[in-house]
């Protein structure tokens, strides 16, 4: 079987239309129309993400975050010479970087993703990895199937309930098998998202959870993302039948000068941008 045919064919999720005239706004945003607006704004941006981004990420490295935290040095998912001959699901794929990097340590990783488009990228970069396209909440895979999963910034952020995921996660892991996964540290959610001096003043409630939505004309979204408390996340680890084992909060480095988005060596410095959960299957 070659890699198109791991993908899937069905690209077909409705395109709610350009985000160049959404309008941002917090509003309620359900699991399907989250997941319509995930595929549709991923599909769409996956040309400009990876041409912005790829130096960085690489082709195949495995990269935690825009501080640049590196699973060869890391560790997360154990030793890399422990990952020889080990099962890996990655959910959030994009083009399947961070796959590529456990292919290269023996390991046999599938890449999931929701967007069609950045499995094309995926396929672009080389064909030796399996990929999937498919919602993280639905996993196509029978109980037990894989010894590791792990989703760098992949869909966790983007869904309406997580805690679907952790269980369709649990679900697929063999026991004893660990989860790693990272997003966007919950604290950023009350500070604006500027690189600059103007980001680091709160300009909303922490415990505000409704959604971040840009939407179209029509109020059909074409993006949103979720905010959950590092609590609310501990709490769906557990109820997805998780042990977590740590929470890493990776320090911006001093070799790093990029900025990416609302991440810059001036608010890396000063406040925590990414969370890494390490989680267990019980």
């Amino acid at each position: 079987m070659n890699q198109e045919d791991y993908a899937s064919e069905d690209a077909n999720g409705a395109d709610p239309g350009s985000e160049e005239d959404a309008q941002a706004t917090r509003r309620d945003a359900g699991e399907a129309e989250s997941s319509r607006a995930s595929r549709g704004w991923w599909d769409r941006n996956a040309d400009e993400y990876q041409s912005e981004h790829g130096a960085f990420l690489g082709d195949d490295r495995f990269v935690w975050g825009p501080e640049g935290l590196d699973e060869a040095d890391a560790a997360l998912l154990g030793p890399a010479a422990s990952l020889k001959d080990k099962d890996v699901l990655e959910i959030g794929a994009g083009a399947a970087q961070c796959s590529r990097w456990l292919a290269a340590q023996g390991a046999r990783p599938v890449a999931l993703d929701l967007s069609h488009r950045q499995l094309q990228h995926a396929l672009r970069i080389g064909d030796d990895v399996p990929l999937v396209e498919a919602d993280a909440g639905r996993l196509p895979f029978r109980d037990g199937s894989f010894d590791l999963a792990c989703s760098a910034y992949g869909a966790v952020p983007f869904v309406a309930d997580p805690v679907t995921v952790m269980r369709e996660v649990h679900r697929v892991l063999r026991p004893g098998g660990r989860w790693v996964f990272s997003v966007t540290h919950p604290v950023r959610w009350a500070f604006p998202d500027e690189p600059g001096p103007e980001g680091l003043s709160v300009a909303a409630s922490y415990f505000d959870r409704t959604p971040y939505v840009e939407q179209d004309e029509e109020g059909r979204a074409v993006y949103v993302e979720h905010h959950r408390t590092l609590g609310d996340r501990v709490r769906d680890v557990v109820a997805g039948g998780f042990r977590l084992l740590d929470l890493v909060e990776p320090e911006w480095p001093e070799w790093n000068h990029q900025e990416w988005g609302g991440w810059s060596p001036l608010r890396g410095n000063l406040i925590p941008g990414t969370a890494i959960f390490v989680c267990e299957r019980a």
